[in-house]
């Protein structure tokens, strides 16, 4: 575990802030003083965690990623999608990801669909900072979701969300400004 962490985590600070939100994110209560810590930690008792870690090095066929991650999530998040540091899942199950860009400490839940709009992919989402997802949520378009916004459960997002609101429904609609 050391060469992989050695060869893809040290020096990428995405990486470091994807380990640091997501044992925030966790509660987790194993005391790792360093980084590479929290590194094994994550990818020995968090398959959810290895299977993006393996998504963000590019790596989908690494040969020992079936040590870390032992089921298919059936997750797939394209290529062409940036996203910064700091993304954590609960379950990855059954969900697509296609943004032009999603920003800082993007929390999500299972069956998300971000997507385009008119099998159009110029026509994807772009996503802020600090954007907690629930669980089957589907956001379609050319939108924007604002910075520190939480979308719940169910939602059906076709349009803009600003910064600092909760939305939810279908079609979603602004429930309260934080």
């Amino acid at each position: 575990m050391k060469k992989l962490y050695v060869k893809f985590v040290a020096q990428n600070t995405t990486l470091h802030k994807d380990i640091e939100q997501t044992f925030l994110a966790r509660k987790c209560k194993a005391k790792k003083d360093t980084i590479q810590k929290k590194f094994e930690h994550l990818m020995v008792y968090y398959p959810e965690y290895a299977f993006l870690f393996f998504w963000r090095i590019k790596k989908k066929n690494y040969r020992f990623k079936s040590l870390f991650v032992n089921q298919d999530y059936l997750c797939k998040i394209f290529g062409s999608t940036k996203i910064a540091g700091g993304i954590h899942c609960y379950h990855p199950f059954a969900s697509v990801i296609n943004a032009k860009k999603i920003g800082e400490n993007f929390q999500f839940r299972n069956g998300l669909t971000i997507g385009n709009k008119a099998n159009d992919n110029s026509k994807v989402p772009t996503i802020g900072n600090n954007v907690t997802v629930g669980a089957n949520v589907v956001i379609i378009g050319e939108i924007t979701i604002g910075h520190n916004v939480t979308i719940g459960a169910g939602a059906v997002v076709v349009k803009n969300v600003p910064d600092n609101c909760i939305v939810a429904g279908n079609p979603a609609k602004i429930i309260r400004y934080i």
